[in-house]
């Protein structure tokens, strides 16, 4: 398979790590790095304590057992240095307290070249942060059950100008790399999988997502835009020249009211490439989205969730779509029966009993701008090279349980184009 943007250093670092197909598999064995000696972790929660504004953290090559977070509050221009992701292991699985292993709170902060491992929460996380850099970050857990794992291996939220480059997530029980509530992002030459989201896109302005692997997870890559938080809907995404391959893993996620993260992430079906959630202004393109076995790309509105879908300043309707010269590869298998959206895909689809799809809509849209769907109300539009050949469900979802059909014209939805923006050249050239 030609590969158009995936950066040689990650793909070096996949062929050196373990990477089986497995549901446990891990990016590398840590248990095999000399560990270090109590004096030199204190010292590594020293230099985090005693940070100042320019100060570089150096952390040497050693597996680290620590039992506190690693906290920066309301520092700027910190570089946080390992010695590299298969050298320095930061181990978190004596923590009993706190959420987080590493937490970052300030201007530009870089993180770097090391690896974290078994966080109780989220692996690092950067909150209010503007200018924040992860790069060739490992974030991983190491447990037998996995729903017991943290709930995101990278996570920036309310943050600006988010760099992610050449990181490693994996085993997360909600997603792997999140950016949520944030604007100006890019997500580039990484990793994910494992989780049951790969990547996600939540509430964010103005963000790329591009040369990226999702694969084995139970979706590959979201774009959501959740009621209730402190950031409203956001808008301007680009996803392209991924490749989002066979993520068909068990949705492992905790279910509602079980845990912290009884969420949307719960309903995302076994096999689901690309899945949009009251989406605004997404451009889909140059994507491989291959053998997942429920649906390569699903467009859908908040309602089909069931929860309740109005908020202040929000619209659970997903508008402005682009998804235009992707490649597909429909799995041999069957949709996931285990959610809703499976079943779904599975009982009314366009094209016979349980056959895997390339892309649906549900459907679903805002009647005060049209009464009739074949208007295109939400300006979901479709260019796929070949479209005759893949297989298209648009579902009729509005009249009641008892009268879903799923229509196979895809003719509404096609000679339209949508202009979506963004603009991350600032954070390209850092």
């Amino acid at each position: 398979m030609k590969r158009l943007s995936y950066s040689l250093v990650l793909l070096l670092l996949i062929i050196g790590f373990s990477c089986s197909s497995s549901s446990n598999e891990q990016t590398f064995d840590s248990s095999k790095i000399p560990r270090a000696t109590a004096e030199e972790t204190d010292k590594i929660v020293e230099d985090f304590i005693m940070a100042e504004d320019g100060s570089i953290i150096e952390i040497p090559s050693g597996f680290y057992e620590l039992s506190t977070q690693l906290i920066l509050d309301n520092k700027s221009n910190i570089i946080i240095k390992g010695a590299g992701m298969e050298h320095t292991v930061l181990s978190f699985k004596s923590l009993k307290t706190g959420g987080e292993g590493v937490k970052l709170v300030g201007n530009n902060i870089t993180i770097q070249d090391l690896t974290i491992e078994d966080a109780p929460g989220d692996g690092v996380k950067a909150q209010h942060t503007d200018g924040i850099t992860f790069r060739r970050i490992n974030v991983t857990w190491t447990n037998g059950d996995k729903s017991k794992n943290g709930t995101y291996a990278i996570y920036p939220v309310q943050c600006k100008n988010v760099m992610i480059d050449e990181v490693i997530a994996s085993h997360s029980r909600d997603a792997g790399i999140y950016v949520g509530q944030s604007e100006n992002i890019i997500v580039k030459n990484s990793l994910a999988f494992g989780n049951v989201a790969g990547i996600e896109i939540e509430n964010c302005d103005n963000a790329e997502v591009f040369g990226n692997v999702a694969r084995n997870n139970s979706g590959g890559i979201l774009v959501f835009n959740l009621p209730g938080l402190p950031k409203a809907d956001g808008k301007g995404t680009k996803i392209y020249d991924n490749d989002i391959i066979e993520n068909n893993h068990e949705n492992f996620a905790t279910a509602m009211g079980e845990g912290a993260n009884g969420n949307t992430v719960t309903m995302i079906p076994p096999g689901s490439g690309v899945i949009l959630l009251a989406a605004k202004e997404v451009e889909i393109y140059n994507n491989r989205i291959l053998r997942n076995k429920t649906t390569g790309v699903a467009i859908a509105s908040y309602q089909i969730t069931g929860f309740p879908s109005e908020a202040p300043n929000w619209s659970p309707f997903t508008t402005d779509v682009y998804v235009h010269d992707n490649e597909y590869d429909r799995t041999k298998g069957f949709p996931d029966l285990s959610r809703e959206l499976g079943q779904l895909v599975s009982i009314y689809n366009a094209h016979g009993t349980a056959k895997t799809q390339d892309i649906i809509y549900d459907g679903i849209w805002d009647e005060s701008i049209s009464k009739d769907i074949t208007t295109n109300p939400m300006r979901i539009c479709l260019s796929e090279k070949g479209m005759e050949d893949l297989f298209f469900t648009r579902f009729s979802l509005m009249n009641g349980e008892d009268n879903i059909e799923g229509f196979a014209d895809a003719t509404p939805f096609q000679n339209c184009t949508v202009s979506v923006n963004t603009n991350v050249t600032t954070l390209a050239e850092m």
